[in-house]
């Protein structure tokens, strides 16, 4: 009878582990497909599910990557937190519409963050936002009028102020003509050489890294959609960007949401010291990355991951 008890209980035991380890088997795999945010933008999305999330994490990413910068990232916190990314407009296979009607600022990307938001169904009160380069300051500008969007947001590696002396040289030449328009027609024609190396810049070549093959055939396969490419997104989103950089900065007192500035140390686009100053503007915790260039998250992402969990401990 005792051995037969002793079967039954590690059988039990097999059955129990077994299961969980299927939970979280299934909570690690990544669901990709398209929401619509608004009745004309319709936008690629990946979700990682969890049986019981501790928390919402929603991923922003920059130029030149797509959701799938955020997928080891996402599938390593999937086990304990509901996680979001998605591709902005002219990026990845989100929707592309002529400039004439979607302006690719970032006070559109701001609207079309709170659309996905809400569209989405995620409870802000258990969101942590990271967003990096293009997609930083949407948040920000996001959280100027709606300051519970997020219970906390992560920026890092961007420009929140209109500060020429921060900015690589190429970077301020987008903000206005003639430069621009020569800028952009440069980006066009170097698509490829765009994609292999924006990420090593800056870097020694013992420091520098290698892209996933997934995100490198996603990056190439999103450049260009619908007569629209991801440079000249990118131009149309710097065309206006000294004009919300200001708004920002003018509104920078109305910013209530917590905020955390993260910074590569040897971001080789936009100096540290533009992260710095915001830090110290906004009165808000500022940490500086040794060794990491603009890119952390792909560099590094266990930093970026230990970041998010202690997101949700701190408070």
């Amino acid at each position: 009878m005792q051995k037969v008890l002793i079967a039954v209980l590690a059988l039990g035991f097999s059955v129990l582990v077994g299961c969980t380890r299927h939970a979280r088997e299934q909570a690690s795999k990544a669901e990709v497909g398209f929401i619509e945010a608004t009745s004309d933008i319709k936008l690629r999305r990946m979700v990682v599910h969890t049986a019981r999330p501790k928390g919402v994490v929603l991923f922003l990413h920059g130029f030149p990557e797509t959701l799938h910068a955020w997928k080891d990232i996402s599938l390593v916190l999937g086990k304990d937190y509901e996680v979001h990314a998605f591709d902005w407009p002219g990026y990845g296979l989100s929707s592309r519409l002529p400039a004439g009607k979607f302006s690719y600022a970032p006070q559109d990307y701001a609207r079309v963050l709170k659309a996905y938001i809400d569209k989405a169904g995620i409870d802000r009160s258990r969101l942590v936002i990271y967003a990096t380069d293009i997609g930083a300051l949407p948040a920000l500008l996001l959280a100027l009028e709606e300051p519970g969007i997020a219970r906390t947001i992560i920026v890092g590696d961007f420009a929140p102020f209109d500060r020429p002396q921060y900015m690589h040289e190429n970077l301020q030449g987008l903000k206005s003509k003639p430069s621009s328009d020569l800028i952009h027609a440069s980006m066009n024609r170097n698509r490829d050489e765009i994609l292999e190396n924006a990420f090593r810049r800056g870097l020694p070549k013992n420091e520098q890294f290698d892209l996933s093959p997934e995100l490198k055939d996603d990056m190439l396969r999103g450049w260009s959609q619908d007569g629209l490419t991801s440079a000249d997104a990118f131009y149309h989103y710097y065309s206006h960007f000294t004009r919300d950089q200001k708004y920002f900065e003018s509104h920078l007192a109305r910013l209530k949401t917590p905020v955390k500035v993260i910074w590569g140390e040897k971001d080789f686009y936009i100096n540290k010291e533009m992260g710095v100053e915001f830090a110290k503007k906004a009165n808000i915790e500022f940490t500086l990355l040794p060794h990491l260039g603009h890119y952390p998250h792909l560099q590094d992402p266990k930093q970026t991951i230990a970041e998010i969990q202690a997101s949700f401990s701190s408070r």
